[in-house]
């Protein structure tokens, strides 16, 4: 299932045909840029913003809240399963298009969800242009992006979906993406977006690794019982838990780890160690925005993330952050965390603290 939206026949058939597709996708995308071209040149593109991180870390909240601002074009679950033809597939199944009450996501986490809500659908992209990086075990960082052919693709692919969502607001004209694997790609994304502002939100680390842990035996007993809900995280290129887990390995700091432990908080706390250092060796530059997520949650006020992604409409950005609300801690779980993990987590908590809030 998508996102907790049942299956029928046909939809399982469409998934089926995009996923063995991609090539002709491909093809196909090319041949709706030449059939949209008047339309794409004279669609205005802003300065684009990316929301990084571990899963768990307020990623999603922070795509919907940010969606929010009519001035972002974020890909909606309608652009599921042909992402890498948006228009095409917008074009074939517009009369068809009906609304649908929102439903619990596959994650059980409370999040309702809807065709037309914001979705992280851009790792589709990634996984067809780079399948050497997705390893058995693990996702590999990438040290450069330089690929002009899917430098150009990703252009055209961001100009799309701000096309798609300006048709409904004219006012669209910045492309907003969630990507979790984004972390992965830091600092070399920026040779292909240099006017990119990655937003990357965190929590604390006990709190954090107990949320993963918790997500990861859910997805790890869903896919036992259903195959199709294993499928449809493959598809999306997500790998953050479950029985296909492949953890970005930052440093190379899973060497001589098993993925068995990842039954095991302390595992988390390590993930979250590995990729926090990563992400704070960046700390200095100004196209990265650290985020304090508890602190986002608990208070609500967006003053200075508004300010950093110089956002226009500051109200509509306020309002959608009235949403939000603290997330679980899942004490039951937090309590089983190691010391010789959990400190130096602690410790790197306050310094990415200090780094969320210099002036």
């Amino acid at each position: 299932m998508k996102q907790g939206i049942p299956q029928g026949r046909l939809e399982r058939a469409l998934r089926a045909l995009a996923r063995t597709t991609r090539t002709a996708q491909l093809g196909l995308a090319d041949l709706e840029a030449r059939l949209y071209r008047r339309e794409l040149a004279n669609t205005p593109v802003g300065a684009p913003v990316l929301v990084a991180g571990l899963p768990r870390g307020g990623t999603t909240m922070l795509l919907r809240v940010l969606a929010g601002c009519p001035e972002f074009a974020a890909h909606h679950g309608r652009d599921f399963p042909f992402v890498l033809c948006p228009l095409l597939w917008q074009a074939w199944t517009r009369p068809f298009q009906r609304p649908r009450a929102p439903r619990e996501r596959v994650h059980a986490d409370g999040i309702l969800v809807t065709p037309d809500s914001p979705e992280a659908l851009e790792e589709v992209l990634w996984t067809t242009f780079w399948p050497d990086h997705y390893r058995a075990t693990s996702i590999a960082p990438w040290p450069s992006c330089d690929d002009p052919e899917f430098a150009a693709f990703y252009a055209a692919h961001r100009r799309k979906i701000v096309l798609l969502r300006a048709r409904s607001d004219r006012r669209a004209h910045r492309y907003l993406a969630k990507n979790n694997a984004h972390l992965a790609r830091l600092p070399a994304l920026w040779s292909l977006l240099p006017d990119a502002t990655v937003v990357v939100p965190f929590r604390a680390p006990t709190a954090h690794a107990a949320s993963l842990l918790r997500m990861h035996r859910h997805f790890t007993a869903l896919q036992a019982r259903d195959p199709a809900a294993r499928r449809g995280m493959a598809e999306l290129g997500h790998f953050e838990f479950g029985l296909d887990l492949r953890p970005l390995d930052f440093g190379g700091w899973l060497r001589g780890r098993s993925l068995a432990q990842a039954h095991e908080l302390g595992f988390w706390l390590e993930y979250w160690c590995a990729a926090h250092q990563h992400v704070l060796a960046l700390a200095d530059d100004p196209r990265l925005v650290l985020v304090d997520f508890d602190a986002l949650a608990a208070h609500r006020d967006v003053t200075v993330l508004a300010k950093r992604l110089g956002i226009v409409e500051v109200a509509a950005l306020q309002h959608a952050a009235a949403t939000l609300q603290p997330p679980p801690e899942h004490r039951e779980l937090a309590t089983t965390a190691p010391t010789a993990a959990r400190e130096p987590a602690l410790a790197l908590h306050r310094e990415l603290l200090r780094a969320a809030n210099r002036p």
